[in-house]
């Protein structure tokens, strides 16, 4: 079987930047909530030139201005429209079994509307429990991918979480458990009552890259502002894996002139970097990714590798 690369993307709009740094939304205006849909999208389209990827669509802002059309044409391009919830709420993984099936189900009726059935699903957060992780298996997905286990990202998120609570502005964001940086970072069949330890459940998982040993996350957020040469080196750590799975977010290929307002610039420190620059670093990757690997969806890498799990 060839080594299989999947480039997806977390379409969160701006206001939840804003929860995630206690920031209020009234900040944004118009443009700023319409820029996943009119700036982002088109430069993913751009960056992917035809070759498959995936979108994590959250079903809530399926009706923003600008959106459905903007979700039908990547659909059109070959974009895969997988699940990232409705409401995309950072304490789903919390909530009740019954509450996830209805939040999972309004969000496969917003896809619906643009004609899409989704097969797979990512948590708000990464943050899965066996209450979550049963609900999307009980919904027929054929795979999660959610799972992160990356040491220094989960160090970081506490240390940023623990520091807005002391500045009385307090992220709307949850620390997942300390059980997931023990989670294989490779792809697996987890177990429904520990989603982060191998089992039978009917579903694959799909953990996003993670490089041996280091744990560090090989993620947009890196690929874009991080020493190119630690950029390069966590990718080459990552060639012997069957899947690279390359994980970014719309905001990664946006920068503060884009109309994103000052203070979520100051807060959000990639924006800093101008959009120009990270377009070239993610150009080059892809062409290395394209290079070394065939290119898929994360549907197809689910299909792909589900028989030798």
């Amino acid at each position: 079987m060839p080594r299989l690369g999947a480039i997806s993307v977390d379409l969160d709009s701006l206001p939840h930047y804003c929860r995630i740094q206690g920031l209020p939304e009234s900040l944004l205006d118009e443009r700023a909530r319409r820029l996943v849909a009119d700036v982002a999208i088109p430069r993913l389209l751009e960056l992917f030139g035809g070759l498959p990827a995936t979108f994590f669509v959250i079903g809530a802002d399926v009706a923003l201005p600008g959106m459905p059309e903007a979700l039908a044409r990547a659909a059109a391009a070959g974009v895969e429209l997988a699940s990232h919830s409705f409401s995309h709420d950072y304490a789903i993984s919390r909530w009740s079994r019954p509450d996830i099936e209805a939040d999972l189900a309004r969000a496969e009726t917003a896809l619906a509307a643009v004609g899409v059935s989704p097969r797979g699903f990512r948590a708000p957060g990464y943050t899965l429990s066996p209450a979550l992780l049963s609900a999307v298996a009980a919904r027929g997905y054929e795979y999660d991918s959610s799972t992160f286990p990356a040491t220094p990202y989960y160090l970081a998120k506490a240390g940023v979480m623990g520091a807005l609570s002391l500045l009385r502005r307090p992220s709307r964001a949850i620390l997942d458990r300390p059980r997931v940086l023990g989670a294989p970072r490779v792809p697996y069949r987890p177990s429904l009552t520990e989603p982060y330890a191998r089992g039978d459940a009917p579903l694959v998982e799909l953990p996003m890259a993670v490089a041996p040993f280091t744990r560090l996350p090989f993620i947009g957020t890196l690929a874009t502002s991080l020493p190119w040469p630690l950029v390069t080196s966590v990718f080459r750590s990552l060639r012997g894996d069957a899947l690279l799975n390359f994980e970014l977010h719309a905001i990664d290929v946006l920068d503060g002139s884009d109309g994103v307002p000052p203070a979520l610039v100051r807060q959000q420190r990639d924006l800093r970097v101008p959009a120009r620059e990270k377009l070239e670093r993610l150009r080059t990757l892809f062409r290395w990714l394209g290079e070394a690997r065939q290119r898929v969806t994360v549907l197809d890498a689910a299909r792909a590798l589900r028989s030798t799990l």
